[in-house]
C-alpha cells in the first residue's frame, strides 16, 4: 500500500506519518528530513535546499522528484509520502514513477485544519540543535525550558518557523498546494480528516480511511 498525507505547513502531517508507518509497516518517506539530513551535513544539495527553506519557498520539483527517485530506487515496502508532493507536477511525476514500477498511489489522506490553528502550532515549535527532537511550547513543551529532555542541548526556532516565513509559507502552500486537492479528488480514493482535533483522534480517523 502506498500512501500519501497531505496538508499545511503544521496540520500534523509528520506526527501522523510516524504513527501509521509503525502501525503499517510502510515506509515513512518524507521530504523535510531528507533536506534537513542535507542541510546537517553540509552537502552542496544542503546548502542549494537551505536558500528555499530559509525563504519559505517550495525546493522546485525536478530536484525534488530527483531526490525521491534515487532514495526509494530499491525499496521494495509500502510507502507513506509525508509533506510530498507539493504541485501538480510532483504528483504527476510521482504517478508516472510508481506506473514504471507496476504500483500506484492507493490512499491520499488530506488533514484539514485552519490557518489560524497552523499560525499558533508553527510559531510554538522548537527543534532541539543536538538530536532534532521535536516540541511544542504549548502542547509538548520541555521539561526545562529551551532545553531538550532526550540530550540537553539547547532548542531553536528554525528560519521557516519564524512568523514572517509562516506567511509566506502558508501563501506558498495556497497557491501551489491547494491545487493537489482538486487532482487528487478526482481520483477516487481520496479522503479527508479534521487534523485540528488531539493527535491520537486524528491517528485513529486516519488509520479507519487507509484501512477501507
Amino acid at each position: 500500500m502506498n500512501i500519501i498525507l497531505l496538508g499545511s505547513p503544521g496540520s500534523g502531517k509528520g506526527t501522523q506519518a510516524k504513527v501509521l508507518s509503525q502501525k503499517l509497516g510502510l515506509f515513512h518517506v518524507s521530504t523535510g528530513d531528507i533536506f534537513r539530513e542535507e542541510l546537517a551535513n553540509k552537502t552542496p544539495l544542503g546548502q542549494e535546499v537551505s536558500k528555499y527553506l530559509a525563504a519559505g519557498r517550495l525546493v522546485p520539483d525536478k530536484l525534488v522528484l530527483e531526490v525521491l527517485k534515487a532514495r526509494l530506487s530499491k525499496e521494495s515496502r509500502g510507502m507513506l509520502f509525508d509533506g510530498v508532493p507539493r504541485t501538480v507536477d510532483q504528483a504527476e511525476g510521482m504517478d508516472s514513477w510508481f506506473a514504471s514500477r507496476g504500483q500506484a498511489v492507493d490512499v491520499v489522506v488530506f488533514l484539514n485544519v485552519s490557518e489560524v490553528e497552523v499560525t499558533k502550532r508553527l510559531g510554538s515549535r522548537r527543534t532541539c540543535t543536538g538530536c532534532g527532537r521535536i516540541y511544542n511550547t504549548i502542547t509538548h513543551a520541555p521539561a526545562k525550558e529551551n532545553v531538550c529532555d532526550a540530550c540537553g542541548k539547547p532548542l531553536m526556532t528554525r528560519d521557516d518557523d519564524k512568523p514572517e516565513v509562516i506567511h509566506r509559507r502558508l501563501q506558498v502552500y495556497k497557491d501551489q498546494t491547494e491545487p493537489l486537492l482538486a487532482y487528487y479528488r478526482s481520483s477516487g480514493n481520496f479522503f479527508e480528516a479534521d487534523g485540528a482535533l488531539a493527535p491520537e483522534l486524528v491517528a485513529e480517523k486516519v488509520a479507519s480511511l487507509v484501512k477501507r
